[in-house]
């Protein structure tokens, strides 16, 4: 058997523990962190498509509504939060950005109207 593996008990003698099962230890994590949250512009744009953001807005164009680049460069850089924003999401408006209110969107959960608004906020990148 192999030293390294090779269990040792009692006072003053430690188990080594082989490298192979440590670097398990440290890589499942990471890897299971890297399925759980992926890259958040990626989670978002998933997201703006999932709850049919595209049909009304784009990312650098006025569809019916406002472009992303447009709500980002209104409410970015501290002029708004993101809560403030998912609010607006999540009730609809109407006279910020023209005539053409946004319905409310409830069905989006509250989570991922908070994601969809940070990532506006962040330039929608």
């Amino acid at each position: 058997m192999n030293e390294d593996r090779k269990p040792q008990r009692g006072p003053g003698r430690t188990t080594t523990i082989p490298h192979a099962f440590l670097a398990s230890l440290v890589a499942v994590p990471c890897i299971a962190a890297g399925i759980a949250w992926p890259a958040p512009a990626a989670a978002s744009q998933a997201l703006a498509q999932k709850y049919a953001c595209v049909a009304c807005h784009q990312a650098t164009a006025k569809v019916v509504g406002p472009s992303w680049k447009d709500i980002g460069a209104k409410y970015g850089d501290g002029k708004g939060t993101a809560a403030q924003l998912a609010a607006s999401i999540k009730a609809g408006s109407s006279g910020k950005w023209g005539p053409m209110p946004m319905p409310a969107q409830a069905q989006v959960p509250d989570a991922d109207a908070q994601l969809l608004a940070q990532w506006l906020l962040d330039g929608a990148k």
